[in-house]
């Protein structure tokens, strides 16, 4: 991963509402939610939260999908599995060891 690709993702996530959307989403799995749904569920407006949700699909940490009429959008769990990785890469002097049970964890 570039590094402006991480601050770009660590930026879009900066921001309280985005990161209740981008957890939502990942509580969501691969079935996603729809731009409605998810302000609904947070009690937020629906054009206040397309403005949100285009920042983290620019940032490249969640994908979107046409469903009939409504856009369902999910976590990229790829790309922030690789941001991950990313942001431990260097980890305890370059002793993958001590991250190895974390970095494990993360399906890419």
């Amino acid at each position: 991963m570039e590094l402006l690709t991480a601050v770009d993702a660590l930026d879009a996530l900066a921001n309280e509402t985005r990161l209740s959307v981008f957890r939502l989403l990942v509580q969501a799995g691969s079935d996603g939610l729809s731009a409605g749904d998810i302000a609904e569920r947070l009690g937020a407006r629906q054009n206040t939260m397309s403005s949100h949700l285009h920042k983290l699909l620019r940032a490249g940490i969640v994908k979107s999908r046409r469903d009939g009429r409504h856009i369902i959008y999910k976590a990229d769990f790829v790309e922030v599995g690789q941001l991950i990785l990313y942001l431990m890469e260097d980890c305890c002097r370059g002793s993958a060891a001590v991250c190895a049970p974390v970095a494990a964890r993360i399906k890419c």
